[in-house]
């Protein structure tokens, strides 16, 4: 069983490394990236320190794994966070060196591809932070979602309990960053529907394991830091999520069964759901038709944990992932959720 610990915490007026160990869209655009450094600076006081392959797309796997090298080796350096997720940063894991990442333990904050590098600190004893890329959250077009900002300002610079709630309003639906209207206001929001929670009848405290659904999948595939020892996974808290790519409800479900198959669900006390993300540029949902989507990704999540772990309590619509605002949740970390109280507790 490996042994997880919580990095030492950020302060106000430390560096912050911020990388792109997936994909380098700071180079295509720059003003999300260039406002979420601004909000960094003044809204946190830290000192963003950018890499080679930060604002470069192309970039080779092991170009990024030096990056991610430096940024831990670095004693300056107090955390990181990447500037965004991508699609192959699970091609960056084989060049990673655990020993010298084990020795410099750092708080490492980002979502969607960089699951890659959550599973693999965790892997490596080091509890990290779904959530908060610099683009996304820190350069939300406006002003930062007032949840969002107060979550990371608590797993950046504090290491008690923190108890996430239900958005009151939300969004999925994203503009142009191309287009310099774009960040002319804050996006459009929609009420919020609260959470739901099924096999409420309990109390559960754990260690999170998940991610990006999509990742957690390709991960699988790949036989890549996913333990064979699945004792590992006994009593944790599974967080899942699913991107902007909007996999199918059958996806889903293929996904949940495989792994039920392979003898994971069950292994879970609990599974928190992350709203879904119901529209893309791809496919520009109707109002009607995100509901549908939404309801159809429950149905085959319900579906899957029926078959394989009818007992686990699930909390559908927890605001992480790839919607706004976005919770952070600690990778590794504790997670309380409390049934009979409707209450989620993390600790940060």
């Amino acid at each position: 069983m490996t042994t997880i610990s919580y990095p030492p915490k950020a302060s106000p007026g430390d560096r912050i490394a911020v990388i792109s160990a997936g994909a380098g869209l700071p180079e295509l655009f720059p003003r999300p990236f260039e406002l979420g450094l601004e909000r960094l600076r003044e809204d946190y006081d830290l000192i963003p320190v950018e890499y080679p392959t930060t604002r470069k797309m192309g970039t080779t796997p092991r170009e990024r794994a030096a990056d991610i090298h430096a940024a831990f080796a670095d004693p300056d350096i107090k955390a990181v966070i990447a500037s965004i997720g991508g699609d192959d940063q699970i091609t960056v894991l084989p060049y990673l060196d655990r020993e010298l990442i084990r020795a410099n333990p750092k708080p490492f904050f980002g979502m969607s591809d960089n699951t890659n590098l959550l599973v693999y600190l965790r892997n490596t004893g080091i509890v990290g932070f779904h959530g908060a890329t610099v683009m996304c959250e820190l350069g939300r077009p406006g002003a930062m979602n007032p949840q969002t900002a107060d979550s990371l300002r608590a797993a950046l610079f504090t290491s008690g309990e923190y108890e996430l709630r239900p958005a009151d309003r939300w969004n999925d639906v994203n503009r142009d960053w191309a287009d310099p209207a774009t960040f002319e206001a804050e996006p459009e929001t929609r009420p919020g529907s609260g959470w739901t929670w099924v096999n409420a009848d309990r109390v559960i405290e754990g260690r999170t394991w998940g991610g990006c659904l999509e990742i957690v999948g390709w991960l699988l595939m790949a036989d890549r830091e996913v333990s064979h020892d699945l004792s590992e996974y006994d009593g944790a808290v599974l967080i899942l999520e699913t991107s902007e790519d909007m996999p199918s409800a059958t996806e889903v479900f293929w996904t949940l069964r495989n792994m039920g198959e392979r003898g994971l669900l069950h292994r879970f006390s609990a599974l928190l759901m992350g709203r879904a993300k119901t529209w893309s540029f791809e496919r520009p949902n109707s109002p009607e038709g995100a509901a549908r989507y939404g309801s159809e990704q429950r149905e085959a999540v319900l579906r899957a944990m029926r078959d394989y772990a009818p007992d686990t309590t699930i909390v559908f619509d927890v605001d992480f992932g790839h919607t706004d605002p976005q919770l952070v949740i600690p990778y590794g970390g504790l997670v309380r959720v409390d049934g009979p109280a409707r209450r989620i507790t993390v600790t940060y």
